[in-house]
Order: C-alpha cells, then structure tokens, then sequence
C-alpha cells in the first residue's frame, strides 16, 4: 500500500466533472478519481477547513465516532472495478477493529475532517494512476538501465553472498 495525500479538486475538461486527485509523497504519481458534486464540495470544505452552522453528513458522521469513542485509523482504496473505485473506513474502538465499506469520495472526506492517513493499493495505483514527473521517471529508468547494462555476473555473486559461501565450502 501507499500513502496518498489529496492534492486538490480539478474538473474534467470534457464533461465538467470534479476529480479529487491524490498524489503520492515523492509527487511523482497521482490518482484522479471521479466524483460527485456534492462530494466535491465536501472535500473543499474539509481542505479549507470550513465549520458549517449545522453538521453536515460527514461532519455528523465525524461526531458520532468521536461520541462513541470509535478511531479512523486510516481509509483504504484497495480495487477498482469497471471503473469504480472501493474503500473502506478501518475503525478501531478499544480493541475492536472494523473495516466498514464505504465511497472512497466519502473515505476521503473523513479522512480529512479525522486528520487521517489515506492508503491506496499498489494494484490500484498500477491500474489507474499517472505520472507526473515524467522527467524523474525517465531519469530513473535510464539509471536502472545504465546499472543493468553495466551489472557483471560478478557483481552478482558477491551481493548475493555465494562467493563468501563457496570459498567457506573449498
């Protein structure tokens, strides 16, 4: 898994949808991932930090943790089928702990209100995830190239501790 941090909302510059896109900590991948409007504004309002008159659902849903003693552990993106992203909640009360399904969207505002962490499978992040230093990849890549090329079978067995253990053997 990794740990993401949601880096803001954007609109699709086709169809005007919101997308609250995550990034990874070195910033090199991020996830969009489509929502709904009202889980947009949800979303802003936790990032600004934004107290409504009155609770709204995730404020509310916020409140009841709190009452009942129950932690957000942490959120988990963990697949993506025919488009649709899966999370749950993993809630902790003494030593009960529960993973409870939930809208990543709606995970993630929690999250926010809770101050915490949102953790996405790599398989997730293999699957739908973008690159946004392409420079950095590509210098990565030629790196891992240059060592491959340049990688003696030698080099091998003296990392790997073969040569210590077959000249212990002679």
């Amino acid at each position: 898994m990794i740990e993401m941090n949601v880096a803001g909302i954007a609109l699709d510059a086709v169809t005007r949808s919101p997308i609250v896109l995550l990034k990874d900590g070195s910033e090199r991948r991020a996830l969009p991932i489509y929502i709904g409007q009202d889980q947009a504004k949800a979303i802003i309002g936790a990032l600004e930090n934004q107290k409504p008159p009155r609770p709204l659902t995730h404020d509310l849903i916020v409140n009841l943790f709190e009452a009942w003693g129950v932690d957000l552990e942490r959120i988990i993106i963990h697949s993506l089928q025919d488009n649709t992203f899966y999370a749950v909640l993993c809630l902790r009360q003494g030593e009960i702990k529960k993973e409870i399904d939930c809208r990543p969207s709606d995970a993630i505002s929690i999250a926010l209100r809770t101050g915490s962490p949102i953790w996405v499978m790599e398989e997730v992040i293999a699957d739908a995830s973008i690159p946004v230093d392409r420079d950095a990849d590509e210098e990565e890549r030629q790196a891992f190239r240059e060592f491959v090329e340049n990688l003696r079978p030698e080099d091998l067995i003296q990392r790997g501790g073969f040569q210590q253990e077959n000249n212990e053997q002679q």
